[in-house]
Formats: structure tokens, C-alpha cells, sequence
């Protein structure tokens, strides 16, 4: 039996211009601020929002009554509802336009884990998710660009093997309730 083909497709594209100044600075502070790993990271996000956006101006372009501007144009702005970068208020694809990259990065596992407090720095949370301390309702998720929906943001917790978690102990915590337990058992020996 051989081996099946896999259609891959494009998921960043590189700059035009490799040394922007502004750009370059740009990218730089959104990388620090959600502890991204590459500029790819930020390339990826940025494909991702151009390409919604360019559907969104192609929806815009025809009539308004027009039964394929209406069916995926729902289906385009509740996608965006249900992942959280739009809002429930502002269901036009008007608004899809002013969307923003840093919207879409809010949507990260890795920035939530942070906002929620589960972790101490937004590099700290990275960690956690990739060493698989992290679960979405009782999945455990260790891609730290994971899009959180809406649905699943209130069940974000750490994950039941984790010691975070109430699971079992790490290798420092056992080895001194080891320690705790030899030391007790040979006071009682003594009286």
C-alpha cells in the first residue's frame, strides 16, 4: 500500500521588504508582549488575518441581497464569534475589515493561560502548555497557539496529572516527603 498524498498548503508568508525598520520593531514588541518564539509566529497570524479579511472585502464587493454574500457572510462573522476576535454587537463585515493582529493573538491559549492568572510571566505560561500542565475542558493541550473559543475559555485549568493540578507530586516535593517520613519514623524508634 503506498503512501497517501498530502495536500499542503501555505500557512505564513514573508515579508516583501526583509528589512523594514518600523516593521521590524513592530514585530519585535508584539513578540515580547504575548512571548511569541519567531517572527513566524506573527507572519502566520498575519496570513491568517489577511486572508479573512481579503473574503470579507470580496463579500463586500457584491450586492447586498446577493443569497452567496449572505451565506457566507454569516458564516465567516459567526466563525469570528465563536473564536472571539469579534463581537456579538458589531455582526457586520464592515467590522471584519478593522480587525486587528493583536485580537487575534489575544485568542491564544498561551495569552489566556497568562490573563487568567495560571501562570507568573506570559514566557511561564508557554512552558506550562508545552510541558502539557494545561488542559481545555478535559483535553490536555500542549500547542501553545491553540485558538481558545469563547465556549471553552471558562474551562481552561490545569490538567489532572499535572502537580499544578492535584496530581502526583513533583520530583522535589517527593523526594522531601521521603525525606519527612524517614525522619519520623526513626524519632518513633528511639522512644
Amino acid at each position: 500500500m503506498g503512501r497517501v498524498p498530502r495536500v499542503q498548503s501555505k500557512t505564513y508568508a514573508t515579508p516583501r521588504r526583509p528589512f523594514e525598520k518600523e516593521r521590524l520593531d513592530q514585530e519585535l514588541k508584539i513578540i515580547g508582549e504575548y512571548g511569541l518564539r519567531n517572527k513566524r509566529e506573527v507572519w502566520r497570524v498575519k496570513y491568517t488575518l489577511g486572508k479573512i479579511r481579503k473574503a470579507a472585502r470580496e463579500l463586500l464587493t457584491l450586492e447586498e441581497k446577493d443569497p452567496k454574500r449572505l451565506f457566507n457572510g454569516n458564516a465567516l462573522l459567526r466563525r469570528l464569534i465563536r473564536i472571539g476576535v469579534l463581537d456579538e454587537s458589531k455582526m457586520k463585515l464592515d467590522y471584519v475589515l478593522g480587525l486587528r493582529l493583536e485580537d487575534f493573538l489575544e485568542r491564544r491559549l498561551q495569552t489566556q493561560v497568562f490573563k487568567l492568572g495560571l501562570a507568573k510571566s506570559i514566557h511561564h505560561a508557554r512552558v506550562l502548555i508545552r510541558q502539557r500542565h494545561i488542559r481545555v475542558r478535559k483535553q490536555v493541550v500542549n500547542i501553545p497557539s491553540y485558538v481558545v473559543r469563547l465556549d471553552s475559555q471558562k474551562h481552561i485549568d490545569f490538567s489532572l496529572r499535572s502537580p499544578y493540578g492535584g496530581g502526583r507530586p513533583g520530583r522535589v516535593k517527593r523526594k522531601n516527603l521521603k525525606k519527612t517520613d524517614a525522619g519520623g519514623g526513626a524519632e518513633e524508634e528511639e522512644d
